[in-house]
Formats: structure tokens, C-alpha cells, sequence
């Protein structure tokens, strides 16, 4: 770009931002924008470091309150449980993603596998959430609007005014006077992006990858780019303000209410998947099949006692040199969990596979391109999420099978058989507290930046040709009005 044709469009850019301050409704959107936009990056930063320090809190009064319990029947620990809580991502006080649907706690005991709890949006009615407007949010549905209504009237109003062929007499070009009104607006995109960048170098303070932050960052200057392209497009093509304005108004309803709620609809449609009830009683099905851990004659273990006995070199489990119950209760929780995990991962596919096909709008919808890549890369997507249920499992078995172990190799048999008979029997049939020290510490970090930016990958390509095509279209609506 030489030089007069540079100092022409910065000409047309500032006479767009005294037009802007000189119209009323033009600044005070500006203001509320820039005010929402800081407004909520500083609620959330505060309400994420606040959820961070209590959940990490909680996860050591957790730890502690289990090796803490007094001397036990091991198998009583089992049920006694523990708790695994994810501390939040530095990104996710941009953009809680799923986090706020899919709950942040488990309670993990024996012989079952518990959905996470807690999540905000759940434990929230209708008017608090109103007050949980997240930076994410604001930028993706509201910031388009307040776009609109800024720049809607950009060049509509120099035709429906007459001042067009005045400007372009001058020796203005019409693509001079688009790509100066357009700079206009890129300067509002930067301005609404200055509270996210600040929030942004926060989180990299806080230990997030600034790779990461930059890819976050670098997302969502793109998505409000192309809305402004949007912007352009339909003041350069119509020349009026109200059917600039009504023709906007349409586009955003259709691409950030409609378009998103068609994906989530669609993904639901075209991949089901099983209800709750359903999958239970599948669930139930199987496990019966299996036998029931607590009572030690059950014949589905059979096979577990021929083999021990003859590993052993015994006749009878009263010979046996460890606790054959303990051993059973071993058994059954590693056969449970393979089932427990085999419908834990078919539902994980189908929660993924509806969530690829959500994300294939994002070639129809910047929104829905941009909320998919916000999520990824703030560490809050449904992959991260799936991740936290995997390692909090593993936690589960690990700490389950442990305790098995005490109960196999702490507990004499006879003692464990007649535990129910009396007072004393019963204080016989414990084990020290000192075998608690079973618990391995679980801080939940999410993925790296690299993986991250590989997922999203998609997302920036469907960002990228969304503003690709919008130039090209703005280049050609250029060329009719010259």
C-alpha cells in the first residue's frame, strides 16, 4: 500500500470515529461493549481463582480425611470412598467450555463408577444465570451484535445520503473508502480484544502455555475480524441503513442463535445414544453375570478358588496363606470394572462422535468454528473432560485394589468369616490404620499447547476460509459500486 493511498484510509477511518463519537448510539455501545467485555473477564479471573484454591483445598482435606479414618475392616474403606476434584484451567476463567455442564468432583468408591458433580450451570436457576455471563460468551454472541450496531450504517449511509459519488469525484476509491471504514472497525475488534489480551497474559502468570493463550487469543481477533467483514459486506452491498441493519440483525440471529442450536440438534439426531435408564439396566445385566463379590461361595468363583487352591498346594481355603475372601472381593472388582469401562468408553465415542458432527457447522457458522476452538484450546472441551474421567477411574482402581490387597494380605480368614458374630469378633476383623497410606496425590492438568492447537487446527481453517471468502465477495461488491 504506498503512501497516499495509506494516509487516504486512515483519513476515512478517523472520519469514521468522529462520526462514531459524535453519534450517541454509536458510543454508548461502545462503552457498554468495552465495559461488559472487562466486567466479566475480572468477575470470572476472580471467581477461577477462587474455585482454585477451594478445590485444591478440598482435594487435601480428602486425602487426608481418608488416612485419617480409624482402624477398619478394609472393605469398609471401600465403600468409605474418596473424592477427586478437578482444579480449573488458567484459560477456563475466559471460557468455562463444558466444565460448567459436566461437573468438577467425583466421589470415587468400589463397585461403581460415578458421574462428575457439582457443575455450576446445573446447580443454577434461571436468574443466576443471567449474572454468569462469560468472557467466551460475550464475545461470541454479543460483541457481533454490538459490531452491528457501530458500524451497520458504515458506507450504507454515504449512499442513502448522496455523499458517495461526492467522495469517490474527489478521487477517493470505493475500495479506499471500504478498507478505511473496515479499519475503523478492526480498531473496535482491537479495543474489545485489549481486557481478553490482559486476561490472557494473566493466565500465562498463572502457569498456562502462552502458546496456548496465543492460539485463544489469535482465535478469537479472527472470528471478530470476520464479523466485521460481515459488517462491511452488507453496508457496501445495500444502500440503505435500515436494510443494512435488518439484513445484519437476520445474519446474526441465523449465526450465532440459530446456526449453534441446528448443530446441537443435528449431532443429537444423527448420532443417538442410549438414555440413562437404558444404559443402567444394560449395565445391571452384565454385572449380574459376573457374581457377587461380597459372598465368597458364589459359584461364579469357582475357577478363582480350584486355581488358588491349587497354586497353593492346598485342600481347603482355611489353608490358604491369604484371605480367599479378599481375594474374591480383588477378582470381581477388576471383572466389574472391565464392564464398568467398556459402557463408560461407548458412551465417551458417542458424546465425541456428536460432538464432530457439531463441529462441522463451524464451515456454516464462524460461532460455532470459534466455540469450538475457544473450548480446545482453554483446555474445557469434551476430550478434556473425558480425560478427567479416565484418570479419576484410575484413581479409583488403583486406590479399590490396594485396599483388596490389605484385605487379602492383612486379614486372616477365619477372623473375616466370622467378623458379624459379636462385639469382639467384629473388633478382630480390622486392620490398622497405618494401611490407608494407599492413596496416590491426583492433580488434574489439562493437555499440552501442542495438542491443543492440533485439535483446533480445524476450526482456525474454517475461521480462515470464512474470512477468505468475505474478501473476495466485499472485493466483488467493491467493483459494482466503482
Amino acid at each position: 500500500m504506498s503512501h497516499g493511498l495509506a494516509s487516504k484510509v486512515l483519513i476515512v477511518a478517523k472520519d469514521e470515529w468522529r462520526y462514531w463519537i459524535r453519534s450517541k448510539l454509536a458510543l454508548s455501545v461502545l462503552v457498554i461493549g468495552l465495559l461488559l467485555t472487562l466486567s466479566s473477564v475480572v468477575v470470572t479471573a476472580i471467581n477461577v481463582i477462587e474455585l482454585s484454591h477451594e478445590r485444591q483445598s478440598l482435594q487435601s482435606s480428602a486425602e487426608q480425611a481418608f488416612v485419617d479414618q480409624p482402624d477398619r475392616h478394609p472393605h469398609r474403606m471401600v465403600h468409605y470412598g474418596h473424592y477427586a476434584f478437578r482444579v480449573p484451567s488458567p484459560l477456563s476463567s475466559l471460557d468455562p467450555g463444558v466444565d460448567a455442564y459436566t461437573g468438577n468432583s467425583i466421589f470415587l468408591e468400589g463397585h461403581r463408577q460415578n458421574s462428575a458433580m457439582f457443575a455450576d450451570q446445573r446447580q443454577g436457576t434461571a436468574l443466576t444465570n443471567l449474572g454468569s455471563l462469560s468472557p467466551a460468551f460475550i464475545v461470541q454472541v454479543l460483541v457481533p451484535l454490538l459490531l452491528i450496531l457501530i458500524g451497520y450504517s458504515s458506507v450504507s449511509r454515504e449512499r442513502e445520503s448522496q455523499t458517495l459519488t461526492f467522495i469517490l469525484s474527489q478521487g477517493t476509491s470505493i475500495f479506499t473508502l471500504i478498507i478505511g471504514k473496515g479499519l475503523a472497525l478492526f480498531s473496535v475488534v482491537g479495543l474489545i480484544m485489549l481486557p481478553l489480551a490482559i486476561s490472557g497474559l494473566f493466565a500465562v502468570s498463572q502457569g498456562e502455555s502462552g502458546l496456548a493463550v496465543f492460539g485463544f487469543l489469535l482465535g478469537y481477533v479472527l472470528y471478530l475480524l470476520i464479523w466485521a467483514l460481515v459488517v462491511l459486506l452488507f453496508s457496501s452491498a445495500l444502500s440503505k441503513n435500515s436494510e443494512s441493519f435488518t439484513a445484519l440483525a437476520f445474519c446474526w440471529i441465523l449465526l450465532c442463535i440459530a446456526m449453534p442450536r441446528i448443530a446441537s440438534t443435528t449431532a443429537a439426531t444423527s448420532v443417538p445414544t442410549a438414555g440413562k435408564l437404558e444404559t443402567d439396566f444394560a449395565v445391571i445385566a452384565q454385572l449380574r453375570k459376573l457374581g457377587d463379590g461380597h459372598n465368597a461361595a458364589d459359584p461364579a468363583f469357582a475357577k478363582l478358588k480350584a486355581s488358588l487352591l491349587a497354586q497353593y498346594n492346598v485342600e481347603t481355603v482355611d489353608e490358604l496363606p491369604i484371605n480367599f475372601r479378599g481375594a474374591v472381593a480383588s477378582a470381581s472388582e477388576a471383572e466389574l470394572t472391565k464392564v464398568l469401562n467398556k459402557f463408560a468408553q461407548q458412551s465417551m465415542s458417542q458424546e465425541l462422535s456428536q460432538t464432530q458432527v457439531a463441529r462441522q457447522f463451524g464451515w456454516l457458522s464462524p460461532m460455532v468454528a470459534v466455540r469450538t476452538l475457544s473450548m480446545i484450546s482453554a483446555g474445557t472441551s469434551v476430550e478434556t473432560h473425558h480425560r478427567f474421567m479416565q484418570e479419576t477411574e484410575d484413581l479409583r482402581f488403583r486406590f479399590v485394589q490396594a485396599l483388596n490387597q490389605v484385605h487379602i494380605e492383612k486379614l486372616d480368614y477365619q477372623d473375616d468369616l466370622n467378623r458379624n458374630k459379636n462385639k469382639q469378633a467384629t473388633q478382630k476383623a480390622r486392620v490398622g490404620s497405618e494401611n490407608w497410606q494407599v492413596l496416590q496425590d491426583f492433580r488434574f492438568t489439562v493437555d499440552s499447547a501442542s495438542v491443543r492447537l492440533q485439535r483446533s487446527a480445524s476450526a482456525f481453517i474454517q475461521l480462515l476460509l470464512w474470512m477468505a471468502a468475505l474478501v473476495v465477495v466485499i472485493r466483488f461488491v467493491g467493483k459494482r459500486l466503482q
